[in-house]
This record gives structure tokens, sequence and C-alpha cells, in this order.
């Protein structure tokens, strides 16, 4: 048995973290999204892992190479023009033979689920095999209908009412080598894509025996940035203490935490994990790291600076007397000294946030800011709840944000001098 993973899309959802690197490659828990989900395949005995890339496909080639470090064998397949799902999966044929196994890359999976995929294929005569999972509201997802475990009707996204059951399809799939010619025989969809639910109901409708696997294992859709921080919680919560680099004299640690090697946690900090900090970091002196914060790799935290539930990616600076809440900080940020992240509203109500355009309730009542790569922050700048700021911006020393910042731009906050005679 194969396993496939799909990871070709930019993710456009999740920017401003997606302007420099593929979705599932968001460091989630200390680790990419994607690593996940080969872990997940390789506990569930696959080894022969091929990724479907495109988006920034070298920054994944980079990483994970041929996965001899995983101890996995990695090769991949480009899928330059990004047409849909069927699309991707349909450049596979004629290299495999068999069954494979197919994860969307933005999602993460227990492996039992994997397991228990191959179990039933084992014990049933199926061309295809959906693994399913119950939610309250269906209407956004692709919905099946089912007799017995047998699936004769796909829904996409049915309209309030309409829906055929609660079950929806959780993008982890169960192929042989007829899907080749559903996806042959595929048109395109209204949005212009060729879908593998598609080519799954013209199985259906040619008699082949498509299943669905009802599945209560983890399974968790990664599709906007807050709910990264969700997930980091949930891994940081289940994370064992290890420390493999330096804790000085007079630092307080209360809770699990793991300190990468080469890293120096100094006097006078005050640790409450669960938190984890990657490798050649230096905290503190006086800083205070409250529970769920993950910090990158080669991170500096300056004297007195507190974060809570963060995320920090690689390379960042956060200077001095700065408090960073409830936020997801990008790679080889500086974040000056004084500066303030809100992570709560006046009135107590959730955080919204603008995604594709539209303002969407995040469902938090706290959250901070979304930082892209490269954003330097001048002394003493402060940002409401739910910022985004694009890539490699400039926010000038006393700057009050209130609103999303593209990429590329340098803010300056407008002022005005009054100059006295000093008594004369």
């Amino acid at each position: 048995m194969k396993g496939v993973i799909l990871t070709a899309g930019e993710g456009t959802r999740m920017r401003p973290l997606t302007l420099s690197r593929p979705k599932t490659m968001v460091a989630v828990g200390g680790k990419p999204i994607l690593q996940y989900n080969i872990e997940a395949l390789k506990d569930a005995g696959i080894e022969d892992i091929t990724l479907i890339v495109g988006y920034h496909e070298e920054i994944i080639k980079n990483f994970f190479k041929d996965g001899t470090d995983f101890g996995v064998n990695i090769s991949y397949i480009t899928q330059n023009e990004r047409l849909g799902t069927a699309h991707a999966i349909g450049k596979l044929e004629g290299t495999f033979k068999g069954a494979f196994i197919i994860l969307n890359g933005d999602i993460i999976v227990d492996s039992q689920l994997i397991k228990d995929l191959i179990i039933k294929y084992q014990s049933a005569d199926a061309r295809s095999i959906l693994t399913l999972t119950q939610v309250d509201d269906p209407t956004p997802f692709g919905v099946v209908e089912l007799e017995g475990d047998k699936i004769i009707n796909l829904v996409e996204k049915p309209d309030p009412g309409e829906a055929p059951s609660n079950l929806i399809n959780a993008g982890i799939y169960l192929f042989d080598e007829n899907i080749f010619w559903a996806i042959g025989k595929t048109d395109k969809s209204s949005r212009g894509e060729y879908e593998i639910t598609d080519s799954i109901k013209i199985q259906i409708t040619h008699n082949e025996t498509v299943l669905g696997l009802k599945s209560k294992d983890r399974w968790v859709d990664i599709g906007r940035p807050w709910e990264i921080l969700d997930v980091n919680e949930h891994y940081l919560d289940h994370m064992e203490s290890e420390i493999q680099g330096v804790v000085e004299e007079g630092v307080t640690i209360n809770g699990p935490i793991f300190l990468g090697k080469n890293s120096i946690i100094r006097s006078g900090s005050y640790i409450m994990g669960p938190v984890r900090i990657g490798d050649n970091c230096d905290i503190g002196p006086n800083s205070f790291l409250r529970k769920h914060t993950c910090l990158g790799n080669e991170v500096r935290i300056g004297n007195a600076v507190e974060i809570k539930n963060s995320i920090v990616m690689d390379g960042t600076n956060i200077n001095h007397l700065s408090y960073v809440g409830d936020s997801i900080i990008g790679a080889n940020c500086n974040i000056a000294a004084g500066t303030n992240i809100a992570n709560l509203r006046f009135d107590d109500g959730n955080i919204k946030l603008t995604v594709k355009g539209n303002r969407i309730d995040s469902g938090r009542r706290k959250l901070g800011v979304i930082f892209a790569d490269g954003v330097k922050t001048g002394i003493n700048t402060s940002f409401n709840p739910g910022v985004k700021v694009g890539l490699n911006s400039r926010i000038g020393a006393g700057a009050i944000i209130s609103k999303d910042i593209p990429s590329y731009k340098i803010i300056m906050p407008e002022q005005q001098h009054i100059i006295l005679n000093n008594g004369k």
C-alpha cells in the first residue's frame, strides 16, 4: 500500500502566512502540518509516500528531501496547474498499481484512521472508500447518503435543510486504479476545477462499489489562521518535558517544557507550561512565557517580554518590554521594544478577521495578530485584535494599527510638534 499527500495548493484563506510558504508547511506544535501526516502514514505501515507539490514546492523538497530522515521513502510529482483534486490525483496514472491512500495535506489525521481504512479495504470488495465524519452543520461540505456502508449519493455543499445526512467527506480516501478511469470522464465543475467528488459520483452511477468509513478518530481540518492556535494547544497539551539546552539559576518552570539544543533561558524568567522552545533560542532575562507558547528555532525573546498562547516562527526577535498574546508571528520578524498586541475587544465579543475579502467570526474571544514573515515594528507600536500584516511591512514607532496592512508597506503615524519658548 502506498500513500499520497496532496500539497500543491497555496491556501489563500491562510494568508498572510502562506505568502511565503505552502499552507502545509506552516508550523504547529513545533512541526509543519505536512510532517504530522507523513508520520501518520508511517505509523500505519505506509513507507512509500508521494507528495503532489506545486506552490513553493522547493520549501517542501528542501525540508523532507527523500524522506530518509523521517523513516520513509518520498517521491514528488509537480502539479503546475492547480485544477482541482481530481486533476492532482490523475497525475498518478501510470505510476501506481493496486490500492493507495490519499490525504489532503491541510488536515491532520490519526494513524488509526488510516489503519481502519486499510482493514476495511482488505475485508470488503470496493473500488473506493471515503472516510466520513459527522458534523452539526454539513452545508459547507460534501455530504453523503448511505445504504448500510455503501455510498449511494454525494452532494457538494447542500442548501440548508437539503443535506441527505450529517456525514461529510473528510478528505481521506482509499482508491484503486479504477479512479483514473472515472477521472478521465470527469468534466470541470462550475469552479473551473476537476473535482474528485464528481469522479466518485461517476463511479457510483456506473454501479462501482463506493463505501463509507465512519470514523471517530482524530481528524482536524486547518483552513484559517486561528485554527492553527487550536491545534497548537492540542499538541502542546500532549507534549512531554525535555530540556536539551541551558536553564540558568533563578528560572521558574511550572508545567511541561521542551527546550531545544543550544537554547538558553536566562535568570528571572518564568515559564508556565506547556511551552515549546526550539533550538538556538535566547530567552530573557525576566521574561514570562505563558501556556501554549511555541517558539521556533533561533528566536530571541528580550528582557521583560510576556508571550501568551502564541506561535513565533524561526529567526524572529521580540525585544524588551513587549506583549504578544494569542498571535501567530511569522519568521524573521523584529518586534521592537514596547510593542503591545491587544487580544481582547472592549465589549468582550468574538474577534473577527478578514478572510478573502469577507469579515469572518473566528469564534475566539481572545485573538491577537497574524504577521507574515519579515514584519518589523517600531518602538511602542500597538495592534488591535484581529489585525493581519503582510510580508516585509514596516510599522513606524508609536503607530496604533487597527486595520490589515498589505505586504511591502511602510506605515508611519502622523505627528504634530508644539514648540514652546521655554519661558522667554
